[in-house]
């Protein structure tokens, strides 16, 4: 009889209850077990796990790993996918692999390198990846200055922290004065530059930026999977062209991506994201743990989470190419739900629970979707 398969996702996105979904529908109809753990006792990753904690706050690296190693033995884990901490995680690769748990997360190198934006185009630009111009900003000095360089070569100033994930902190440079035009509406990324400027020189913290040009559309998330023998398995482009999504498989946008993730040790799962500059794709971003919109590459008729949990467990998948490619579709939100009482919930035969399972709960959340079931097709 094949066991059972024990997998934890700590503090993720909530887009991940997708992730789980395919697993747990994975086509070996393997027995798969999720334990997720968060800060946010409302996320909807708890509710769809079969146990789930809350995480402590306030550790440092250190005391996280200790954390993660405790978790990962009392509760029996095979598979391990950290978002948070994952620096400090996979720098302790040999102690989890000690207890019986496969990371499912690139190597130390990997990590460091794509922590940080600069040190990141830097590299790729060493094996002939193309980036964007760039400068690095701390001070409202080097901000004007980078800002009339770009807008010189005709192009829009935006800036994102050098370090961070999910667009969080991208903002697009405008000089028009601020008026109520830019309080009607929707807020935008848009921000004035003598606000930025007088904020920044009387800020008492100083900041780390990437100023760059503004790219172009379409972005291309190419989601990677290679295995510890730094062999790509799979990489499949997702299109974004405003609300319209689709997939591709040009090599325009797969051979860089290729370059990156078998050059730099990205194992498992990683996301490549690029833009175009001008006529040429262009390195936006990598994300060294698997993308939010993983999920999407269902509709090629691909489970991806599976694959890379077979490849962690060492099963290796081979090849996953898209039997076909899916039309495009564009992303909504859809409800899921939420615990009624607070975690830890554990399975019902748990032998030390903390707290009772409880029926479905009736309160729900909205995640955007665009899995199988929710896509809706242009």
């Amino acid at each position: 009889m094949v066991s059972r398969v024990r997998v934890w996702l700590n503090r993720t996105y909530a887009e991940n209850v997708f992730f789980v979904d395919q697993l747990r529908r994975n086509p070996s109809d393997r027995a798969v077990e999720i334990h997720a753990t968060h800060g946010d006792a409302d996320s909807p990753v708890l509710a769809s796990a079969d146990t789930a904690e809350l995480e402590p706050e306030g550790l440092s690296p250190a005391a996280y790993v200790e954390y993660a190693l405790d978790q990962c033995q009392r509760r029996g884990i095979d598979v391990f996918v950290p978002r948070l901490q994952q620096a400090a995680i996979v720098a302790h690769r040999a102690d989890f692999e000690a207890i019986g748990t496969a990371l499912l997360a690139p190597t130390p190198e990997a990590v460091a390198v794509f922590e940080d934006k600069v040190t990141a185009y830097e590299a790729v630009q060493a094996i002939d990846v193309p980036v964007p111009p760039w400068y690095r900003v701390r001070t409202a000095d080097e901000l004007v200055v980078a800002v009339e360089e770009l807008e010189e070569a005709g192009h829009r100033a935006c800036f994102k922290p050098a370090s961070g994930a999910g667009g969080v902190g991208f903002r697009v440079i405008t000089r028009s004065p601020f008026s109520l035009m830019h309080l009607s509406g929707f807020p935008t990324p848009y921000v004035q530059l003598d606000l930025v400027v007088e904020a920044l020189k009387q800020a008492e913290e100083g900041v780390d930026w990437l100023v760059m040009p503004r790219l172009e559309q379409p972005e291309v998330s190419v989601d990677c999977l290679t295995g510890p023998d730094n062999r790509l398995r799979m990489a499949i482009g997702r299109t974004k062209n405003g609300r319209r999504r689709g997939f591709t498989l040009h090599e325009q946008w797969l051979e860089p991506a290729r370059r990156i993730a078998e050059g730099f040790g990205l194992h498992y799962l990683s996301n490549i994201q690029f833009r175009m500059f001008g006529d040429q794709p262009v390195l936006m971003d990598v994300n060294t743990r698997p993308a939010g919109g993983l999920h999407q590459l269902s509709l090629c008729g691909v489970n991806a989470p599976w694959a890379a949990v077979q490849l962690a467990l060492g099963e290796d998948p081979g090849e996953v190419v898209p039997p076909f490619l899916g039309q495009d579709y564009t992303v909504v939100s859809g409800p899921r739900p939420l615990r009624a009482v607070s975690v830890p919930h554990q399975r019902l035969e748990e032998t030390e629970p903390l707290l009772p399972a409880v029926p479905a709960p009736a309160d729900s959340v909205e995640v955007r979707s665009a899995g199988a079931a929710q896509a809706l097709p242009l």
